[in-house]
């Protein structure tokens, strides 16, 4: 297909594309003449792959550029490849390292994850940003007086853990490496606010249960 037909089957702008392509995210097509090339099927599944990156993980250019090339490396197992996707997403801020109470959340954190049986990677936790939004919350939690230790956090783990379990189920259902990338990205973007309105939801439910006494 030429460039027209790629831009209206793919939904992206001939702009759009063009800079992908200059940027390296997007592969040549094959040259057909000086100035007009052809693109294939695998040009409209990079550019869904770029798109879940780039507008959906809201992820600079040059991250994405890394996760690419993440992605296509055949030497890496598809867990690395998945795992290089989800880390370079935009995370919360993490903790202050030089304080007092870090040290502690830290504790707290690696006590919940290894009651949970998440011993994976161990050594490698503090450079996880998953890992310093949990720490950091947990010194939120400390610092405002709020419960904050494993029994008070394992609901939470173990809520998260059927999720976990559930999502990777449907990574599982699209068949190339690169379309369970782009999945695994939009699962992880897209379902964070599903996640978080039906939690408000349920409180709303359980409140009204509890406490209207009308």
């Amino acid at each position: 297909m030429r460039l027209a037909e790629l831009s209206e089957r793919s939904g992206v702008s001939t702009a759009t594309i063009k800079y992908y392509l200059r940027e390296g995210l997007l592969p040549p097509g094959e040259r057909l003449t000086a100035t007009k090339a052809e693109y294939g099927e695998e040009h409209l599944r990079r550019l869904r792959l770029v798109r879940a990156l780039i507008q959906v993980g809201r992820m600079p250019v040059a991250t994405a550029r890394e996760v690419l090339k993440a992605a296509e490396d055949e030497s890496l197992s598809q867990h690395l490849r998945l795992g290089a996707a989800v880390w370079a997403l935009p995370h919360g801020p993490g903790p202050d390292k030089n304080a007092p109470d870090t040290a502690r959340a830290r504790e707290e954190a690696n006590a919940l994850l290894d009651q949970l049986g998440w011993a994976s990677g161990r050594d490698a936790r503090d450079d996880s940003p998953a890992y310093r939004m949990l720490v950091e919350a947990i010194v939120s939690l400390a610092r405002l007086g709020y419960p904050h230790d494993t029994g008070h956090l394992l609901p939470y783990a173990r809520l998260a853990s059927e999720l976990a379990v559930h999502e990777l189920d449907v990574v599982e259902t699209y068949d190339t490496p690169s379309e369970q990338i782009e999945a695994s990205v939009a699962l992880t973007v897209l379902y964070e606010p599903v996640l978080l309105s039906l939690r408000r939801l349920a409180q709303a439910q359980e409140s009204g249960r509890r406490f209207d006494q009308a």
